[in-house]
């Protein structure tokens, strides 16, 4: 008894002095305190205000937290409800955007752009690029890669040149490739070669039933060509916008069944018999038409050809997505293009929008991206090819002096982009009504990083507490602004 009298007495002081008896990893519902934070990090806020006070501006670190205190709305996060895995944020290299990046900039000048824009690290990490295969409303001028006199023709595509995209697209695509090797490439058309069209012009007019395979030889072309230039080609859509075919710059009308048709018949085999793992993404216009690819996917023998569908936001609502998604889970959803322009000049009106919209919206609507239209224009709005007249660049470079403006789009894909990086999966998180109008998204990245971007919609800042397991943190978010936080 006195034996273990005294054993009990040296236990009680050694637990007095401070001494723990620790079954290390045994206690899983401990949650980690400011003092015990996850891997001893806290959490990095990165804050862009409606009122420009703060653009993409780093904010002290937030330390984590024991308990959530009482009474206030909770964001819980669950990392085991997973949904789409992300390949990327980004915009367009259109040929205007090539053109300024590559002449009206100094070598040093666009070295160091190009590192702002896609190294993650010391820029915003742009991970996702659309390239137009040809020519589109922002080019110098109409042309396809097998443009011929009119009244010839070329089914053997032996003229086949990819020489206007080497005056600017592809060398800028090249050191962007230095900056970041892995980037995602889309392919989009604005129109097949003239010859191949019912119409014989860029402009307008339908793919004729008896180019439908020269011009699936044209993708696969294209996709080799490009390979042997050291640019991979992640992915392709058939034709941009099918459903606008009467604009004043190259276009072209392609119903869902011709669409379909050309898919299953002639591009899917060629692909297949070229041994290309090149994405074929159906559709490429806007939301105001789910039934277009959802007429695609219900065909097996097109589907098997098809990794998704691309939308655009000039018409119909971001839930279309999902409406896609729900008729054909198995498949992917990507969102490819939206332009701000002169007639938004509000810059607190388009961050938000963006992100109810194209950012948050698209990603809780299964988009596996985000692209915005040009990445770069000048100060007049281009240079433009007959199309839109006053789009916004992501960036504005000054065609005199090179100097560069960055556009609330830029701000808008940089909370993305920088830390959702490529691999990364969404997963479950959603606010609470008592947290005001604000909008939410989180993913886990594929090195366990986790990212949450919460928009604040409302004029009275919003505060609540993040749970993510064991781990709590409190956010006040200002009003009309957007963070992200990281951890």
């Amino acid at each position: 008894m006195k034996l273990y009298q005294t054993i009990s007495r040296l236990l009680m002081a050694f637990l007095l002095l401070g001494g723990v008896i620790s079954c290390a990893g045994k206690d899983k519902t401990k949650p980690n305190g400011p003092d015990n934070p996850p891997n001893g990090k806290k959490v990095q806020v990165f804050l862009t205000k409606g009122d420009k006070t703060a653009l993409f501006a780093k904010q002290n670190e937030i330390e984590f937290i024991q308990s959530v205190p009482t009474g206030m709305a909770v964001m819980r996060i669950d990392t085991g409800f997973k949904f789409q895995v992300v390949e990327g944020y980004g915009a367009a290299l259109t040929g205007s955007s090539a053109w300024l990046i590559n002449r009206k900039l100094t070598p040093s000048a666009r070295q160091t752009l190009l590192s702002e824009l896609f190294n993650p690290t010391d820029g915003i990490g742009v991970s996702y690029l659309r390239l137009t295969m040809g020519a589109s409303d922002f080019s110098l001028s109409d042309f396809t890669y097998n443009d011929l006199p009119s009244g010839q023709t070329d089914f053997e595509l032996q003229q086949f040149s990819l020489a206007q995209d080497y005056d600017d697209v592809i060398p800028v695509l090249k050191e962007i490739l230095q900056v970041v090797p892995d980037i995602k490439v889309l392919g989009s058309p604005w129109s097949p070669p003239a010859w191949m069209k019912t119409n014989n012009n860029l402009k307008g007019g339908k793919l004729k039933t008896a180019c439908y395979d020269v011009y699936a030889d044209y993708f696969v072309r294209y996709i080799n060509a490009m390979k042997q230039e050291g640019i991979s080609i992640d992915a392709i859509t058939i034709q941009n916008e099918p459903l606008h075919f009467s604009a004043n710059y190259p276009c072209m009308e392609m119903q869902a069944t011709e669409q379909l048709n050309f898919i299953k018949s002639h591009l899917g085999p060629k692909f297949t018999a070229a041994g290309l793992k090149t994405k074929i993404i159906t559709y490429d216009h806007n939301w105001d038409e789910p039934n277009y690819p959802i007429t695609i996917l219900n065909d097996p023998a097109a589907k098997q050809y098809v990794t998704g569908s691309a939308f655009h936001a000039y018409a119909g609502d971001v839930s279309a997505m999902s409406t896609v998604h729900n008729a054909h889970p198995d498949k992917g959803l990507y969102f490819t293009e939206i332009s701000g322009g002169a007639w938004a000049t509000d810059f607190a009106g388009n961050l938000m929008w963006n992100m109810r919209n194209i950012f948050i919206g698209t990603a809780r609507n299964w988009s596996k991206n985000a692209l915005l239209w040009n990445l770069a224009l000048d100060e007049n709005y281009g240079p433009q090819n007959n199309g839109c007249n006053n789009c916004r660049g992501v960036i504005t470079i000054n065609s005199t002096s090179g100097e560069i403006t960055r556009n609330e789009e830029y701000y808008a894909i940089a909370h993305f982009s920088k830390f959702v990086r490529p691999g990364a999966v969404r997963v479950s998180g959603n606010l609470p009504q008592s947290a005001g109008d604000a909008g939410v998204v989180a993913f886990r990245n594929a090195d366990g990083t986790m990212v949450l971007i919460a928009a604040n919609y409302g004029n009275q800042a919003t505060s609540f507490a993040v749970e993510q397991d064991s781990t709590i943190f409190t956010v006040n978010i200002p009003a009309v602004s957007v963070v992200t936080f990281v951890w």
